[in-house]
């Protein structure tokens, strides 16, 4: 018999079965159908047991609704996956319990395929987010440096909200609003 403050190997084992039993649990990925767009980061998917979740993009912050380029955004996110089969990779919650993930949808040129295309790229790539790198510790080095190069693409090449002189990122704009200060930028 072990001495006292010594846990017993039968009980250790036993842990950590359970707790690689619960692993698989955590890591599911949300599937479903994308019914509705709140903003350019923001929509809701129905599952297949008809249970509603809000989620936000991972890793981008697209402008609000009433700042410009806002209703584009959300525009832009309605074309790629409103009404769509879409995975959603990501189990953390935010303050305001949406689920927060990489969505995907199927490509564009086969519908029946599985959903692999990453929606927030695709909103960064067109100019219609921002890569949201105040949390871009919690990105895999990989997604990190797809949105990195994306942004840069689309500011380069000045599509969506870089066709703008001064385009303000979301946080600003939102802190902005906070502060009192109601003018455009």
């Amino acid at each position: 018999m072990p001495g006292p403050g010594v846990v017993p190997r039968r009980a250790c084992v036993a842990a950590v079965l359970v707790l690689a039993a619960l692993l698989p649990l955590r890591a599911t990925a949300l599937e479903g159908q994308v019914i509705h767009i709140a903003d350019g980061d923001t929509l809701t998917v129905l599952d297949d047991q008809h249970r509603s979740h809000k989620v936000r993009l991972a890793g981008i912050d697209a402008p609000e609704r009433n700042q410009p380029f806002g209703r584009r955004a959300a525009e832009a996110l309605a074309e790629l996956a409103k009404n769509q089969r879409v995975i959603v990779d990501g189990g953390k919650t935010d303050r305001y319990l949406r689920r927060i993930g990489i969505v995907r949808v199927a490509p564009a040129e086969c519908a029946s395929c599985t959903p692999s295309v990453d929606v927030g790229l695709l909103l960064i790539n067109t100019g219609f987010a921002w890569h949201y790198r105040a949390y871009e510790r919690e990105q895999s080095r990989s997604d990190r440096d797809q949105y990195r190069q994306a942004e840069a693409g689309a500011r380069a090449r000045q599509d969506g909200l870089w066709a703008d002189s001064m385009p303000m990122p979301p946080w600003d704009w939102r802190r902005a609003r906070r502060d009192g200060n109601t003018s455009r930028h």
